[in-house]
């Protein structure tokens, strides 16, 4: 009887553990997670594989070097809420520099631009959140400008690699060139596809807080490097810019395009190049208000620095380009009138500087060696508000003069607040618009002449002076004359005297 019983639980058990298969096998029929087939679950894998590859964005495929896309190969749009960094490779540039790459990289600023709004910019300026064309350390071959495809956006960068001009790059254009797309060429404009065309913008800028880092640019003396124009707050940083014929940088309208730890040179040099006679172009041109050129070396050009907008800062920059011998120029201030410069702890290696007609400038910590000196160049004949103080100056005892004046489109005449003073120098000629000097005898008129010194012909302001007599005495001595920088003083009685003299140029009584 216990037996009969034990074996009905068991077929029991058994029952109701294969109705429970049979449950768990129907219910699975409609369920994707319940099915125990092996196949099945690896038909799903593939599946779920395929969907997602069919999902990955552009910008973070990286294909490998053996692969390139298809000439009709296209991509979607990256995800708004998905990092956007455009690997140029991708898109088919060839990172060894031997094949053009000029479409594929146009493709990729392309997408870049497209790129969703995030968030606020200066108004009628789009945010492309930091969208990053990432060259990938490649040395890529291009046969024309690098333009954006359209303006009205901001918040991109360009960084990692190196851009090299073709042979038929134009030996006008810009490696990279940040300027309205409508001032492209009329072929340029029929390659444009719809969807790249110039974006409607309130803005009276083109663009905002554009980025150009980690690059090298080599314009192949074809051109420049790169074209800033009409530009909200744009940054070009660690760059090495060679080879250019035209500027290395241009900066034209907009402002606050800064521009820093960086090198440019024409010719690829450390200094003592036989050729630098032969050296031309511009490394910066500044056509704009509010930059900044900060820790910059320039190596090789004509001129270093060419500023024609107001209100611009250089400091830490050094320049060994052409020589002054040779007639280059470190730093040229084209803006008579109204300069608004400031160049500070900067060396002037072999080569000056140059302002015209200066309103506004400062000069100081600064370094000239190799008889570098400043030139004030007469315009108009306007000088006022210029500090050129605390600097140091060395040279060779050619008798050159730290500060020059070139007036031979006529003198000075407009001369007000003109401060050059406590400058150090050792191997050239002093010049300065304060002068100190003392004169001993007997008689009854002492001349302290200070043309020596004295940077302005004939002009003298202020005068300070002591006069000590020997003796028991007492002459009475009066301030006589004070042209062509000479200091009369007179007595009315010989006495044995020492007068101590201080004249000021730039003080108005």
């Amino acid at each position: 009887m216990e037996a009969t019983v034990a074996g009905k639980a068991l077929i029991f058990s058994m029952l109701m553990g294969l109705a429970s298969f049979i449950v768990i096998q129907v219910n699975g029929e409609h369920s994707p997670v319940g099915r125990f087939s092996g196949d099945h679950y690896r038909d799903q894998i593939r599946k779920m594989q395929s969907l997602r590859s069919s999902s990955v964005r552009h910008d973070s495929v990286s294909l490998p070097p053996s692969i390139s896309p298809s000439p009709g190969y296209a991509q979607q749009p990256p995800a708004a809420s998905s990092p956007r960094v455009y690997h140029v490779t991708s898109y088919g540039a060839d990172p060894t520099g031997r094949e053009d790459s000029t479409e594929a990289l146009l493709r990729a600023i392309s997408d870049a631009v497209q790129g969703p709004s995030a968030g606020p910019l200066i108004e009628g300026i789009q945010n492309l959140g930091g969208a990053q064309i990432n060259l990938e350390g490649g040395n890529y071959l291009i046969s024309r400008p690098l333009r954006l495809p359209a303006t009205g956006v901001g918040n991109l960068q360009i960084h990692g690699g190196t851009l090299r001009a073709s042979e038929d790059f134009p030996t006008d254009g810009y490696l990279i060139d940040l300027s309205d797309s409508s001032t492209s060429n009329m072929e340029e404009k029929r390659e444009r596809s719809k969807d790249s065309q110039q974006l409607s913008s309130s803005s009276p800028y083109s663009y905002e807080y554009i980025t150009l880092r980690d690059l090298m640019l080599d314009s192949n003396y074809r051109g420049g490097g790169a074209a800033v124009i009409n530009s909200l707050r744009t940054s070009i940083d660690n760059c090495y810019i060679t080879h250019f014929t035209t500027n290395g940088i241009l900066v034209r309208g907009g402002h606050e395009t800064y521009i820093r730890n960086s090198f440019l040179g024409q010719h690829i040099t450390a200094g003592g190049d036989h050729g630098e006679r032969n050296f031309s172009g511009t490394a910066i041109s500044l056509m704009g208000n509010d930059n900044a050129v900060t820790d910059v070396v320039i190596f090789s050009a004509a001129i270093g620095i060419m500023v024609s907008g107001q209100a611009n800062i250089l400091s830490g920059v050094h320049c060994y380009n052409k020589a002054t011998g040779f007639g280059g120029t470190g730093i040229y201030l084209k803006l008579p009138g109204l300069t608004q410069t400031r160049i500070v702890n900067s060396y002037l290696d072999y080569t000056g500087i140059v302002a015209e007609d200066p309103v506004q400038l400062h000069i100081s910590n600064t370094f000239f060696l190799g008889d570098a000196y400043i030139l004030l160049k007469s315009i108009n004949g306007v000088a006022n508000a210029v500090n050129i103080v605390d600097n140091m100056f060395c040279g060779f005892d050619k008798g050159v003069e730290i500060v020059q004046l070139d007036q031979t489109n006529g003198p000075f005449k407009d001369i007000e607040q003109v401060v050059v003073d406590r400058n150090n120098v050792r191997g050239m000629n002093i010049k300065s618009t304060v002068a100190r000097g003392s004169v001993n005898g007997k008689g009854n008129s002492w001349v302290v002449d200070f043309n020596h010194v004295l940077l302005f012909p004939n002009l003298i302001r202020n005068v300070q002076y002591s006069f000590s007599a020997a003796g028991s005495q007492f002459p009475n001595h009066a301030l006589r004359n004070v042209s062509d920088n000479r200091v009369e003083i007179q007595t009315d009685m010989d006495v044995p005297a020492s007068v101590y003299v201080t004249a000021d140029q730039g003080v108005l009584t």
